[in-house]
């Protein structure tokens, strides 16, 4: 398998997801809905930022 350069979009989605866990332990004293909305809202952000790298690498992965 070749090395495909230095594509960090799965890392983008990661940081995202961790970062909505993050911000979703704080609101989980308040409400489990805020935790599982803060969860989707990080992998979301992960998402668009992983396509935002992967097409200033040449749109593909």
């Amino acid at each position: 398998m070749a090395f495909k350069g230095t594509d960090k979009s799965s890392w983008a989605i990661g940081g995202g997801t961790l970062m909505g866990l993050g911000v979703g332990l704080v609101f989980l004293k308040a409400s489990a809905l805020a935790f599982v909305g803060s969860l989707l809202a990080g992998l979301g952000l992960g998402l668009v930022i992983a396509a935002l790298i992967s097409r200033d690498h040449g749109g593909t992965s």
